[in-house]
């Protein structure tokens, strides 16, 4: 009890901290995404404003992630409705599916304004565009070292943390047309370079969207295999029987496991509930458990439900 217990204070003070961090991560990007939009009008770089359109997308999914952990960190304590047993947690989830679907739309927008801007590569001016790019390559930087640490342990900073990374190779990209353009004149290495912010864009949005999926259907956490984890609460002493096991994710960094256990004929309840939880705990780190246990009977307790 007192592990859980640590553990939703270390949760509660890592949210506190996501908040600052993407906070302070949109600002820099909110900045960046207008100096890229009016110098990319004014000098008709369609990479610029493609980077620009991808900022202004990611700033927005951002300004989601944080609206979504902010609810979620400021429910915790109170939980003022008593309908939202579980609080606001799953909002975190599907901010994240909507970012991966706004990058998604992107990629697709950039790719086919690009390709046709082969076929007619317009004059580009490319002092304004090289200036604003190496501007938004620092700034990139600075946002993502703000974000990483928060990425291992949050699926909503792991997404913010990804568009900034992917903005970050799409200024490269703009920075590398720019000084090609200016040495070389070669007009093909704008629309070259917004592709390849297209293309780079759409394998890493499949994995945040995988993700993101994979918690709302409440399939069992990756690193956890579920018949593990049955027989380390077979191996429990006292326990007959383990049957009606689930394990899933209820956001990120918190696995929730449900299970009954049927006991021996001279098991202690709540040594077997005590090592039980302490074996999920310790072998696989589930901190939430609802553990039904059930006599020794010759019949079943528990009948199957039509679902």
């Amino acid at each position: 009890m007192g592990a859980g217990h640590d553990h939703g204070a270390d949760i509660l003070r890592a949210g506190r901290k996501h908040i600052g961090r993407l906070t302070a991560a949109v600002i820099i990007m909110a900045t960046l995404t207008i100096a890229e939009a009016v110098i990319g009008y004014q000098t008709g770089s369609i990479a610029l404003l493609s980077e620009a359109g991808h900022m202004l997308t990611d700033v927005l999914g951002m300004c989601m992630a944080l609206a979504a952990l902010m609810a979620v960190h400021s429910s915790r304590p109170t939980r003022p409705d008593p309908q939202r047993t579980f609080g606001l947690y799953r909002l975190e989830v599907l901010a994240a599916l909507a970012n991966a679907v706004l990058l998604s739309g992107v990629a697709v927008w950039v790719l086919y304004t690009a390709i046709g801007r082969l076929f007619d590569p317009p004059e580009i001016e490319a002092g304004p565009v090289i200036a604003v790019a190496a501007a938004a390559v620092v700034a990139n930087i600075v946002a993502f070292l703000l974000l990483r640490s928060g990425a291992k342990e949050n699926l909503n900073m792991r997404g913010a943390s990804l568009e900034v990374l992917s903005d970050l190779f799409g200024a490269g990209g703009v920075l590398l047309a720019g000084l090609i353009i200016h040495y070389t004149g070669w007009a093909y290495a704008d629309p070259l370079a917004a592709i390849a912010v297209g293309v780079f864009i759409l394998p890493r949005t499949y994995k945040l969207a995988r993700a993101a999926v994979r918690i709302l259907i409440q399939h069992a956490p990756h690193h956890i295999d579920v018949v593990d984890v049955e027989r380390a609460l077979a191996e429990v002493a006292g326990v007959a029987d383990v049957h009606d096991l689930h394990v899933w994710t209820l956001a990120s960094g918190m696995e929730v496991a449900s299970a009954h256990l049927k006991l021996d004929w001279h098991a202690d309840v709540a040594t077997v509930l005590h090592d039980a939880k302490r074996t999920l705990h310790e072998k696989f780190h589930v901190e939430h458990a609802t553990l039904q246990v059930e006599p020794p009977r010759s019949h079943p307790i528990c009948e199957p439900v039509s679902w």
